[in-house]
């Protein structure tokens, strides 16, 4: 398994200094918001994406591709009712899927959880229908550009869809693509009923990424979460993708919060697995 740092932390450094410091601290990947790389992320001039991912290179890192989706966009929304929105949020997705290949990623984390909750006027069964729609409009374009999109599931206090894994599991399965799976997140695991290690080996069919982090809002180590049988169950499943660093609350700055979770995982990962 490899370390990776979501790069929102490191705001408002440029991109460069942002690379060197998360080279520094000893992270192989670099995670990106969107929302980071400017207004309108996925009209970004090809010159420049290729530099980004020089600059990232050039320290020795790999970008992993893109969460964050749809945050701090407007117009776009998952579950919409209306044919125009969800038309315009395939349209924006499949242009942050071109961007994501052209930076060297090859995952797209999709939570933004905003943008997928829906009324209860509007009901379940119709929100499920509409996101199931909004994906198979994303399917060709990842395959195309090999890019994974992973659903990430959220829980109820941040959105009313898409609340557990299992539910998640249940659209990959339905979908049957290769190139849409399930992204797993440690601060959202807390909210459901089953043991994290749990949910981790049920899922392993069908995961693709995961968020290393704390309830608190911190990163791994900076609370109560005990991370290591977390990790056990990630190799037990054969996981061999990225343990990626995302936090919410950046209060002790980014040096504490990315020096601290590195120490932390790269302990439990460097004790012999069993």
């Amino acid at each position: 398994m490899k370390l990776a740092i979501c790069n929102e932390l490191f705001e408002p450094l440029d991109w460069e200094t942002t690379c060197q410091r998360v080279a520094g601290f000893g992270y192989r990947g670099i995670e990106v918001a969107p929302f980071t790389l400017g207004p309108d992320p996925a009209a970004t001039a090809q010159g420049r994406r290729q530099q980004w991912r020089r600059i990232a290179e050039d320290h020795g890192l790999e970008i992993v591709g893109l969460h964050w989706l749809l945050a701090k966009t407007s117009g776009y929304h998952v579950t919409s009712p209306h044919e125009r929105t969800r038309r315009d949020t395939v349209d924006y997705l499949r242009r942050l899927i071109e961007l994501t290949a052209d930076l060297g990623g090859a995952v797209m984390v999709l939570g933004s959880p905003q943008q997928r909750t829906f009324p209860a006027e509007q009901g379940h069964e119709s929100a499920r229908q509409c996101a199931l729609e909004v994906l198979q409009g994303l399917v060709d374009e990842l395959a195309r550009c090999r890019v994974v999109l992973a659903l990430e599931p959220l829980g109820p206090a941040e959105t009313n869809f898409w609340n557990t894994a299992a539910e998640v599991r249940a659209v990959v399965d339905q979908l049957a693509s290769p190139w849409v799976r399930l992204h797993l997140d440690v601060k959202a695991m807390a909210s459901e009923n089953l043991a994290m290690a749990e949910i981790i080996r049920q899922s392993a069919g069908s995961l693709a990424h995961f968020h290393a982090n704390d309830p608190n809002r911190l990163g791994p180590g900076m609370g109560l979460v005990d991370h290591r049988p977390i990790v056990q169950a990630l190799r037990d499943i054969g996981y061999r993708g990225w343990l990626s660093i995302e936090v919410f609350d950046f209060s002790p700055g980014y040096d504490v919060i990315a020096r601290e979770s590195i120490r932390y995982l790269r302990r439990i990962l460097e004790t012999p697995a069993g």
